[in-house]
């Protein structure tokens, strides 16, 4: 079949090569939509000069976004001879990377790396920046390689198989038209699905969020996203079944140093877990078993209650990479509301791996800056409609955006809390964090709206970068010792209003350097993906001229301000918005360089967290009556909170998954 194929896209594809052929290739433009949750917000547009392939890549999100133009030559295997891009990348740093290869020497520089290898006969280079259009010609050249096999530069191996046709949407007449959609995996933590149509054009890539679509096939998005969920799904359901180790008798865990996460001590005990519950915990002399149980030795390690991530957008294999770093509950602040509830439903039925997950019906107002939502409120009766729907479909609180009319904030506010949820979000541009807790909110997302409380004047639009940029510039001028900021201090600690910092994202913006794995990574980049690494290495914002010192100053600023609303007693919950797994165990130990205790550190990933969601009855405890979500450590962390990046078992709901297992299967290697 890959064979057939290929003679079709080497006729049919502008992107097929044309290495070798004398006559110039037509110059005739083709253009892709690019599609945010469905709506077009940007474009690529493909062209061919000669032996030069030319592409350029666009799109606006709330300000941020690529533009980038793409050139490059094939040789006679579809393998780059060269590549250049130039433009900027999402964040609006400026992009000029460049690969070459002549006479099986290959050289390539980008803001991240910069290489060279002899004897590169028979090796994809693959751009750090490239556009989507890219993995098209790598999927080109892997079903030109006789195996579907390539070696990729700087690192890694990728391969390409066929995953699955649906008929061709709309197709009419007697002739059966397919598309085909073929698997690359090597790239990142899962297989990426790229599609060619009936007559094996390259098509794009679909996903729930970001989609790029030949021009005049926008309607076939549905069908495609349908298609591939039902494949994605088949592969969670393998994966379910494998990894989750049930067990069919009682399990004691013996000897453990158990954290309790009420009076954040430690002591040597047993646990006895029945099905999902705990039922004992305590000296195993005195428990009544079962008939049939199993033992776990778990003397000389340490339990602790499964940790929370309170922040995070949950898609693709995240539902693994949670599980496998001790996370078994999540609260997701934003997401397509057509398909999270049944992944939400996959999760709890044993379908699908992943943690327990809380939700959050997210909205916004409608405009240019507008987040990734279909949500939009723009009036009362917007308001009223969503917040009654989300309520009805489990959701457990509303999330708000930064484009909403700061004037529908106390209306949301009131319908929400009349039904029951509760209310949190950026705070919404033009109004400050002050004004948002006194219109009804609840809980603050990301610790940046803390500052720019006070930066209404140098920061008046908070809705593009400039909510990121003006930390750089002025979050040195904040000081948490000053009258006005320990006035708002107070306000938040004495309104119990939640803070969900993700400060690690901050300091990925302010302390990560281009060329260099991030400090939040440094640890454990070399066990996950080559091109994942990669990515790692891109660095964070680039100062303005002149803004240097401000910017080196951000970071060390936000610290003290975390530490700070700790010290003043404003609660907070440990979120990401970013790598699953990996990124909640860097928060936490960022909590830890602010100067925060560690138990204090751990009860906030555990009974605090189910304090603020509402759980603290069944969850964040290891109690009788309690879920069984349990994580087993072999280092201690009241000496260290890194010691949480050593679990060696994860209990959600009385089955055990082992980290090793769940992270071979997306392509991370074990911790040694």
């Amino acid at each position: 079949m890959r064979a057939s194929l290929l003679a079709i896209l080497l006729l049919a594809s502008p992107l097929a090569a044309m290495a070798g052929d004398e006559t110039p290739a037509p110059t005739n433009e083709r253009r892709s939509s690019v599609l945010l949750l469905g709506r077009v917000a940007g474009s690529e547009s493909y062209v061919q000069q000669g032996d030069e392939h030319i592409a350029r890549y666009k799109f606006d999100d709330r300000g941020r976004g690529p533009n980038l133009e793409v050139r490059w030559r094939l040789d006679a295997r579809q393998l780059p001879t060269s590549v250049r891009i130039t433009g900027v990348d999402y964040l609006k740093a400026p992009v000029d990377e460049w690969y070459t290869n002549e006479r099986a020497v290959a050289n390539w520089k980008s803001s991240a790396e910069q290489g060279s290898i002899a004897g590169a006969h028979e090796h994809f280079y693959l751009p750090i920046e490239s556009p989507p259009s890219f993995v098209g010609v790598l999927a080109h050249a892997l079903l030109a390689d006789a195996d579907g096999e390539i070696e990729l530069l700087p690192g890694g191996k990728a391969r390409i198989s066929e995953a699955l046709t649906i008929p061709e949407p709309g197709a009419k007449g007697r002739r059966k038209r397919e598309l085909i959609a073929y698997e690359i995996s090597g790239i990142g933590f899962s297989p990426e699905l790229v599609w060619f149509d009936a007559d094996g054009v390259y098509l794009g890539q679909v996903g729930e969020w970001l989609s790029v679509l030949s021009e005049g096939r926008e309607a076939w998005l549905q069908p495609l996203l349908e298609a591939q969920a039902r494949h994605e799904r088949a592969r969670a359901e393998d994966w379910a079944k494998r990894y989750a180790h049930r067990h069919d008798d009682a399990l004691l865990i013996e000897g453990a140093t158990v954290f309790d996460s009420r009076s954040g001590l430690a002591r040597e005990a047993s646990v006895l877990v029945v099905g999902k519950r705990i039922v004992a915990v305590g000296d195993q002399t005195q428990m009544a078993f079962p008939e049939k149980i199993e033992r776990l030795d778990a003397r000389g390690r340490w339990l602790l209650p499964g940790l929370w991530d309170n922040h995070v957008h949950l898609g693709g294999v995240d539902g693994v990479l949670h599980l496998a770093a001790g996370v078994t509950s999540v609260r997701d602040l934003a997401n397509d509301e057509a398909s999270l509830p049944d992944r939400i439903e996959r999760i709890r039925k044993g379908e699908e791996l992943g943690p327990r997950v809380l939700a959050a019906g997210f909205m916004d107002g409608s405009g240019p800056y507008a987040g990734p939502t279909r949500v939009l409120i723009d009036s009362a009766e917007d308001a009223e409609k969503w917040v009654e729907w989300y309520a009805q479909h489990g959701y457990e609180q509303i999330k708000v955006y930064s484009s909403l009319k700061p004037e529908l904030v106390p209306l949301i506010a009131r319908l929400a809390h009349a039904r029951g949820l509760r209310l949190s979000g950026h705070v919404p541009a033009t109004m400050s964090a002050e004004q948002f807790v006194a219109a009804g909110a609840d809980e603050i997302q990301h610790l940046n709206f803390i500052f720019l409380n006070f930066l209404m004047k140098e920061a008046p639009d908070t809705r593009d970068m400039t909510r990121f940029t003006a930390i750089g510039r002025y979050a040195h001028t904040i000081d948490p010792e000053n009258e006005r900021e320990r006035t708002f201090i107070a306000l938040l600690a004495n309104q119990r209003i939640v803070v969900d910092p993700t400060i690690n994202l901050f300091e990925n913006f302010f302390e990560a350097k281009a060329g260099e794995i991030g400090p939040g990574y440094r640890g454990i980049a070399a066990r996950l993906p080559p091109q994942v690494q990669r990515e790692l290495r891109l660095g964070g914002l680039k100062p303005p001229a002149g803004q240097e010192k401000n910017y080196a100053e951000a970071f060390p600023s936000m610290l003290r301000m975390l530490a700070a609303l700790h010290q003043a007693g404003v609660p907070i919950v440990p979120g990401t918005d970013a790598m699953a797994g990996f990124a909640l165990l860097r928060e936490l130990e960022l909590y830890e360089a602010a100067g925060i205790p560690r138990a204090d550190i751990l009860r906030m990933a555990t009974l605090g967290s189910a304090e603020v969601n509402r759980r603290a009855h069944e969850l964040g405890v290891i109690a009788p009556g309690w879920y069984a979500d349990l994580i087993l450590l072999d280092a201690d962390p009241m000496q260290s909170i890194s010691a949480l990046r050593r679990v060696r078992r994860v209990i959600k709901d009385g089955v055990s998954y082992l980290p090793d297992e769940l992270y071979a299967a997306v392509g991370v290697k074990p911790d040694p």
